[in-house]
């Protein structure tokens, strides 16, 4: 069960990028963004940054951990 909820999917396709795009905007793999994606893999600060810049979404709608 992951430990948050990400919704990058949503505002990757609203940007139309695939997640080999993103990857490289990020300067990580591909396999990053999917693990993401599905909530296997929580992000560092800056990546999460990173990742909130380049599909222009506020870091708190992306990525949703519980209180």
């Amino acid at each position: 069960m992951p430990d948050f909820e990400c919704r990058l999917k949503k505002y990757r396709q609203q940007k139309d990028l695939t997640q080999e795009q993103l990857a490289g905007k990020v300067g990580v793999r591909r396999e990053t963004i999917m693990r993401l994606e599905k909530a296997q893999y929580n992000p560092s600060l800056k990546l999460a940054i990173d990742v909130a810049r380049a599909v222009d979404a506020p870091i708190e709608e992306i990525f949703i951990f519980p209180e």
